[in-house]
């Protein structure tokens, strides 16, 4: 699926989020007009730093957050489980993480969550696994004892990777050893030879073929995988119960950048480059997954279903349970 078809999907309520560029960084610092009376005004939003979260810097350009009266912090990470004890305690609001690992939190039990927007949909060529250029690598099944470079360790990676796994004849629990490395230090560690194979999603991928001529060895958004929900959106829920009016804030804000950030590729790829390591003229370049204006349980579910299959999860998961719904007006 091409960026350009995303223009197809309608607006609808999403999610809350934050911008600004550096962890110590905050959306327009002056108090916007907004702001319901008691509501949580000062948020600090985790994102990881790839296409999936343009649409929160969009909304940091743009004011968004200031209409609503909201001033807003965002923090780089690399996945929800690294910081869990601040959304626990209060000090993170909100957080951007993979489908895959906001379930598996879910079903362990350490934290629970409600998904509160939808974020990024994977498409062809924007997700795969790469290797160097002149890797003695040529196949999936010359992956067999190799160490394969992953952003987290039960996560979107390995999620969409074992599937083609086991179509090449592979078992992913013996014949694969999967180092974590973090999303900035992909290019270097492949580069470096530290793995034999990383999983990258674009703009990395797209990085990585002009800087060092990397292939892609196999497309992780094909096949079985195909257009597989990415990214979403999350609070605790009690974080949720307890800050309803901020939720709705987050939400009318972010629907307005959601929506420009899928009919509006030249939007997500000019603030590309302002939280990434990404040249604008990569950026300017890359294939890019959808944006998705609504929160479906539905696409979500296939998520859940694909886990199960493979293990990730021990029992089936309802995920409608997780997507929160604000309370009618009575």
């Amino acid at each position: 699926m091409r960026f350009g078809a995303l223009g197809r999907t309608a607006l609808v309520g999403l999610v809350a989020t934050l911008v600004i560029t550096g962890c110590s960084g905050s959306d327009d610092a002056g108090k916007g007009s907004g702001a319901a009376e008691g509501m949580k005004t000062k948020l600090l939003i985790g994102q990881y730093p790839g296409a999936d979260s343009a649409p929160l810097f969009i909304a940091m350009e743009r004011g968004f957050f200031k209409e609503e009266g909201l001033t807003v912090k965002q923090e780089p990470i690399q996945a929800p489980q690294d910081v869990l004890g601040k959304l626990s305690n209060g000090a993170m609001d909100v957080v951007l993480g993979s489908y895959a690992t906001i379930l598996t939190i879910q079903e362990q039990g350490t934290e629970k969550f409600k998904y509160i927007a939808d974020s990024y949909q994977g498409a062809q060529g924007a997700f795969g696994i790469m290797v160097k250029k002149d890797s003695p690598i040529k196949k999936v099944a010359d992956l067999k004892g190799k160490k394969v470079g992953v952003n987290a360790p039960k996560g979107l990676g390995t999620l969409t990777m074992n599937p083609h796994f086991k179509v090449a004849g592979l078992d992913p629990e013996k014949d694969i050893t999967y180092v974590v490395i973090p999303t900035t230090n992909w290019l270097s560690s492949l580069d470096k030879g530290d793995v034999d194979a990383v999983w990258m999603t674009d703009p990395y991928v797209s990085q990585a073929k002009k800087e060092l001529g990397a292939t892609m060895l196999v497309d992780t958004m094909s096949g079985p995988t195909e257009s597989l929900p990415i990214t979403g959106w999350a609070a605790t829920e009690k974080w949720v119960a307890d800050n309803p009016k901020t939720l709705a804030a987050f939400q009318r804000a972010m629907a307005k950048a959601q929506n420009i950030a899928a009919t509006d590729r030249s939007a997500v790829t000019k603030v590309l480059p302002t939280f990434t390591k990404i040249p604008a003229e990569t950026a300017a370049t890359i294939n890019l997954g959808a944006y998705p204006t609504s929160l479906s349980a539905q696409r979500i579910q296939r998520v859940a279903d694909l886990m199960l299959d493979s293990g990730m999860l021990k029992k089936e998961m309802d995920v409608k349970s997780m997507i929160y719904t604000a309370p009618t007006q009575g």
